[in-house]
């Protein structure tokens, strides 16, 4: 019986660490990294791979590639930290998984503090029973914050706050209530639906709403479609949002700010190019893609284009350009 084009007859992937150290591949690492951290760095990469079973069907050439931006940055790779990710997708284009460099909020915050040009910069949620007033007009904001923190970690967010001061003295905040947070994640993310999706020709796309997710009432079998960040950290995913909208609008970027928002979500290439691909969810991971994927057309979104000089289309979420 002929195989045709069974996975039997593909080529076995070469293992992570045998990758890692071929003569090219430390050619490159040393030529990034350099001298002692190079044995850090290649721990740490195989360290991701080893906890995250996706990742260990990418290509070797994209996840190294993810991993050597967020070590340009001098950021972390260790998902505890949430200053970067490398991220799972199905290229469409290629047929093959690659691994994506999504930054994390607390990369964000890094990188521009990093900066030197920021006094101060912080974003948080606000609790139920928070907020006093919000003026948008004079960008002042009242509230009482909760004092035990226990308590305040299991109150229900209500709002996002984020702020920035330059040693000049200029500001500048912004407030974004739950609810418009939601609403704009359930436009912009392919991942994420705000409301139930049910009726579509592939029964694998129905999914339950926002608030049925977060309460667990979903099928056994479907945490797949749920993988997203923006379903298990959406507050993580918000803050992100809010960081961005901030620092692209009215901020100062610094040439590794500039360079980590042009990237983000994007798989970098050998060249150092990021590649805006096309991707296909599949059950073991879903991707939190930001523009049209070949999905049933009852669940699809808008697509949004976000120029950036080279006129390429860019991955958008949440953030009015989860990313400018």
């Amino acid at each position: 019986m002929a195989v045709g084009n069974s996975l039997a007859n593909r080529p076995k992937k070469m293992g992570m660490t045998a990758y890692l150290t071929t003569d090219a591949v430390k050619k490159q690492i040393n030529s990034v990294v350099g001298g002692k951290n190079g044995t850090r760095f290649i721990s740490s990469i195989v360290s991701a791979v080893q906890t995250t079973p996706a990742l260990q069907e990418c290509t070797n050439p994209s996840i190294l590639s993810a991993a050597l931006l967020g070590e340009a940055l001098n950021l972390s790779p260790s998902p505890q930290l949430g200053q970067f990710y490398m991220v799972p997708y199905n290229n469409r284009k290629t047929g093959q998984k690659e691994a994506q460099f999504q930054l994390g909020y607390k990369g964000y915050l890094q990188l521009a503090e990093r900066s030197g040009y920021y006094k101060k910069l912080n974003v948080l949620e606000i609790k139920e029973g928070e907020l006093i007033r919000y003026d948008p007009l004079e960008e002042e904001i009242e509230v009482d914050l909760i004092e035990d923190d226990v308590i305040r970690e299991e109150t229900p967010t209500v709002g996002y706050y984020a702020m920035f001061e330059y040693a000049n003295g200029f500001r500048k905040t912004m407030y974004w209530s739950k609810k418009k947070m939601l609403a704009h994640a359930d436009r912009y993310s392919q991942a994420f639906h705000l409301n139930a999706v049910t009726g579509s020709r592939n029964p694998k796309w129905d999914r339950v709403s926002f608030a049925d997710f977060e309460s667990g009432t979903y099928p056994d079998g479907d945490e797949w479609k749920y993988s997203s960040f923006w379903y298990q950290d959406f507050d993580g995913m918000a803050k992100k949002t809010m960081l961005r909208q901030l620092i692209s609008k009215w901020g100062i970027m610094s040439i590794d700010l500039q360079n980590a928002f042009e990237k983000d979500m994007a798989v970098i290439k050998d060249d150092g190019q990021p590649d805006y691909v096309d991707n296909e969810p599949q059950d073991d991971v879903v991707e939190d893609q930001e523009y049209k994927e070949s999905e049933p057309q009852e669940a699809q979104k808008q697509s949004v284009q976000t120029p950036q000089g080279e006129n390429q289309r860019q991955q958008v979420s949440m953030e009015d350009a989860f990313f400018g």
